[in-house]
């Protein structure tokens, strides 16, 4: 995989709104929004590298009314997919949830993911899976985005005329995840806490690193009472409410599957691959990343804790070779941890 030719199209959604999709969905490929009025823009999100931010900026230049620049960014979580791009804007303001400023504290900063790009053996399945996944993206030049302003429970913003109400949610893709709902146009950009999928175009397993599902179903619905007719989610296509509905079933179909398979005294990974066996969702790609919310939830049974992000990648890259190959990775090859 490379970014080469991924920069995503900009799509109006609303009144003086609009989504930055990418043409196609995987690791790190997120959606991002843009809010524009007479005298000021803000973004919802930034693409993951420089490459790609430059190519938004680029396209939101093109429907920016004279003189108006993109002044804020709201970051909807702390992953770097949706905010190490921020540094194309030194200028903007940086809004985000104050667990999620506090969360950044866990996650690798774009010098360690770049060195580890650089540093994997692609002959491993460890070593493979990054340079197939990452490897596209130049974080070469990135540096660490600050937070400009945090809060906690809800923020309201105004862009131009147009309201912009900010609410944290609870533990679910991340510590610190939001919604943006903008009430004028009928419309939630969602973040990680929704991945899109439809008949149409269908998506990605969802990655879900803090848990537990319980609250991520809980969120959807919150959205759902919002009276918004367009959902953006963090990667896949854009929604509406039916379709919203059906990512909660999905979910509830996971939650019922994990506990379940807790209670049998599997493994997380034992557990993902019963999951990917049982064939319910075949059009969703990636399926190893049902490691890592399963693991999730485990945790969440029994009683919380941080995951160890390399190592759960790790069992994910090793997943991910055994449902391609049919064979476990080989010992001392930078298979299993």
């Amino acid at each position: 995989m490379t970014v080469t030719g991924m920069s995503g199209k900009l799509r109006a959604i609303g009144q003086d709104v609009h989504a930055w999709l990418p043409p196609r969905h995987g690791w790190g490929l997120a959606n991002c929004g843009l809010l524009v009025s007479r005298d000021t823009a803000l973004w919802i999100d930034t693409p993951y590298d420089h490459q790609l931010a430059r190519a938004f900026l680029a396209q939101s230049g093109a429907v920016l009314p004279e003189g108006v620049t993109v002044d804020r960014i709201v970051v909807t979580h702390p992953n770097g997919d949706h905010m190490w791009g921020a540094g194309v804007l030194p200028r903007a303001e940086i809004i985000a949830s104050r667990q999620a400023r506090e969360h950044l504290h866990f996650d690798p900063h774009p010098q360690q993911q770049h060195a580890l790009v650089g540093a994997v053996d692609p002959t491993t399945p460890w070593g493979a899976y990054v340079v197939e996944h990452f490897g596209g993206y130049d974080w070469s030049t990135v540096r660490p985005v600050a937070v400009s302003t945090a809060f906690t429970e809800e923020l309201e913003l105004t862009v131009g005329a147009y309201p912009v109400h900010l609410s944290v949610l609870p533990s679910g893709h991340t510590q610190g995840d939001l919604f943006v709902h903008l009430p004028a146009q009928r419309v939630v950009f969602t973040g990680d806490t929704v991945f899109g999928s439809s008949p149409e175009q269908p998506g990605d397993h969802p990655v879900h690193w803090a848990g537990p599902l319980a609250q991520l179903i809980s969120s959807c619905r919150r959205m759902l009472e919002t009276g918004a007719e367009t959902f953006v989610p963090g990667h896949g296509p854009v929604l509406d409410a039916a379709g919203l509905r059906g990512h909660i079933d999905y979910l509830e179909y996971v939650q019922e599957r994990a506990h379940a398979c807790h209670a049998a005294g599997l493994t997380a990974a034992e557990a993902a691959r019963s999951v990917i066996d049982e064939g319910r969702h075949p059009e969703l790609g990636l399926p190893e990343r049902l490691l890592v919310t399963i693991g999730s939830e485990y945790r969440g049974i029994d009683g919380g804790g941080q995951p160890d992000m390399v190592a759960t990648m790790q069992q994910v890259a090793a997943l991910a070779w055994d449902l391609r190959t049919g064979e476990a990775p080989p010992a001392g090859r930078g298979g299993r941890p």
